[in-house]
């Protein structure tokens, strides 16, 4: 059984009503990923904005295993101190994970998220020497399109995102960046320049589907 853990943002939980790209990911690993597979984590809830709180079960579609370690406004500074406990007690195999975006917008500069996320893949193994990790890069939304200075922290911690991706990939604990997903716009694929409607969960499933596939031929290509 490979147990995959989503972990991420507001982008990653999702808010009340929606399906999220763990769903989406999970109907392509359904289809196309030939062994027994699940999604794991210590959460389960999506979002609700009315109580302002991750209380709510109301997905589009809850016939799935909604796992997750994943929180509205939580970033690399918050989840570094939880993985570990987190892969242990959720025998994590794969981490699929999606942060920056938080940490840039309201915590830490490029460097010190980076940093982070050092952190983050040493608790993670010494959870599970032999865990893998799948990285998505910070997509800019629509503050970087009117903020100079956001954007290129955006851009700065995506370039140590991919050298510290580069500096602690190992054999046995693969660590790898999944390229941003392809066409992703922020105009058609979010509802709010930042939060994915049912096109940007595609997207941003599909980045991660692609970059098991290639790197670890886990599944296959999105959508085949």
């Amino acid at each position: 059984m490979l147990r995959f853990m989503p972990v991420g943002d507001s982008m990653t939980i999702g808010s009340a009503g929606e399906h999220t790209w763990r769903h989406r990911l999970w109907q392509h690993l359904r289809r196309s990923y030939g062994g027994p597979f699940t999604l794991v984590g210590p959460r389960e809830t999506l979002y609700d904005k009315v109580a302002d709180a991750p209380t709510s079960y109301a997905y589009a579609d809850p016939g799935f295993p909604r796992a997750h370690l994943a929180g509205w406004g939580e970033g690399w500074l918050h989840m570094a101190p939880l993985i570990g406990e987190a892969v242990r007690s959720c025998r994590a195999d794969v981490l699929l994970v999606s942060l920056g975006l938080i940490d840039l917008g309201f915590y830490t500069n490029a460097e010190q998220t980076a940093e982070n996320v050092r952190r983050f893949v040493a608790e993670a193994r010494a959870a599970n020497p032999r865990v893998r990790i799948v990285v998505l890069p910070v997509i800019p939304n629509v503050r970087a399109e009117s903020d100079a200075s956001f954007a290129a922290q955006v851009t700065r911690f995506n370039e140590l995102l991919a050298k510290a991706v580069a500096d602690l990939d190992e054999p046995r604990s693969p660590l790898l960046l999944a390229s941003p997903p392809p066409s992703y716009d922020i105009h058609l694929d979010t509802y709010d320049g930042t939060h994915p409607n049912a096109s940007g969960e595609h997207r941003i499933a599909e980045a991660f589907a692609e970059a098991m596939y290639q790197a670890w031929d886990v599944g296959d290509h999105y959508g085949d």
